[in-house]
């Protein structure tokens, strides 16, 4: 089955409805006639409303159709009947999703902006919570009808207003948090195979480089009905901080995951060294964004079931032995087990309200980390 095209970044147009307006009308009936200005105000312009929603993962909504347009309100009529209001527009983005309004742009910074690259905006809206909801574009207020100016010395005012126009504007959709784990690895270390047995995601695996040119999302179920969602990110290479490779492409996706799992082919696959491997990692992470470094991790060391992968294992612990390292073979199935209890316990207990327990002595900064030796 062809896997859904994964949208993370998308500049939509947005326009809120103009108000309607206010018209002149006098009454005028059989008994009546001159019974004095009765005409109604127009109805307002329609909002655009940005929701977030925890069943939504990605901008994937916008990508055939980005624009969102509200209905204007409908003019005033005699009798003072107030002009129908525009329906306002809700749209829904997945947690994570920030919101910046988008300059006049030339086609190369236009280009820049969509790679996260280049361009420095203030976002206008970073939603987080699920069930928040921002007003984007404010429609239109209604114009008022002539009654409105009815006076002792002016008893047939032909004065009215007219509707305001709705705000206007294209938008850059940016989606920052798609996961509560995000994989951390070079190209072809086995993070497509890790994350489609963790859950029931369908990624695409391939022997070679770049496999995984988009994320995939899948869902890890636990016990008591608690869950958690990793990520399978494009792979890293050397220089990624600099937007070499798919760079900031994949960067962007881990700033705001609440647990990294850095996966490492523990064989060595093309004469890969996994304690090399390690260190540029967490280098290149660290040079994306200090802060990004701090976060909680932990070692996967995949394809443990192939040649030479148990003495690597064993020079790696001594290379790091205060990092916290899961030995496993995702095409084998040996060692999920383990993982699954550990995103049960960190990851999984945050989505429920419950904070994991702090009191064990966590590994420092990675400043701190490769001053001492441990990368």
């Amino acid at each position: 089955m062809k896997q859904a095209k994964f949208i993370d970044n998308i500049r939509v147009y947005c326009k809120a409805g103009d108000g309607g307006n206010g018209v002149v009308h006098f009454r005028r009936e059989k008994y009546l006639p001159k019974g004095g200005p009765d005409g109604g105000d127009g109805g307002d312009g329609g909002d655009i409303i940005i929701e977030c929603s925890p069943h939504t993962d990605n901008l994937r909504q916008f990508f055939y159709d980005p624009k969102l347009v509200a209905k204007g309100g409908a003019h005033g009529a005699g009798a003072r009947k107030h002009g129908k209001n525009g329906k306002k527009v809700i749209a829904k983005v997945p947690p994570g999703t920030v919101i910046y309004k988008s300059p006049a742009l030339s086609l190369k910074e236009a280009v820049e902006m969509e790679r996260g690259e280049g361009i420095d905006l203030d976002p206008v809206v970073d939603l987080t919570t699920p069930g928040d909801t921002f007003v984007l574009c404010e429609g239109g207020k209604g114009g008022k009808g002539n009654w409105h100016y009815k006076s002792s010395t002016n008893r047939a005012p032909e004065e009215h207003t007219l509707g305001t126009e709705g705000d206007e504007g294209v938008y850059y959709f940016e989606l920052r948090r798609i996961a509560d784990a995000g994989m951390v690895g070079f190209p072809n270390a086995g993070k497509s195979t890790l994350v489609g047995k963790l859950s029931a995601a369908e990624p695409k695996v391939g022997n070679y480089p770049f496999t995984t040119l988009q994320p995939t999302v899948g869902v890890v179920e636990f016990p008591g009905y608690r869950r958690c969602t990793v990520a399978d990110i494009p792979g890293l290479i050397e220089g990624a901080h600099e937007n070499r490779g798919l760079g900031h492409e994949f960067l962007r996706h881990i700033t705001r995951c609440h647990l990294l799992l850095f996966v490492v082919d523990m064989a060595g696959f093309d004469g890969r060294d996994p304690i090399e491997d390690l260190q540029i990692l967490r280098t290149e992470v660290k040079m994306y964004d200090e802060e990004l470094a701090k976060f909680p991790w932990v070692v996967v060391a995949n394809k443990m079931d192939l040649e030479g992968a148990e003495e690597n294992l064993e020079n790696f612990k001594m290379r790091f032995p205060k990092v916290k390292i899961i030995p496993i073979s995702a095409e084998n199935e040996d060692g999920l087990g383990e993982l699954r209890a550990y995103l049960d316990e960190t990851v999984g207990y945050h989505l429920h309200g419950n904070a994991p327990d702090e009191s064990e002595e966590e590994i420092d900064d990675l400043e701190s980390f490769v001053e001492r030796g441990d990368a």
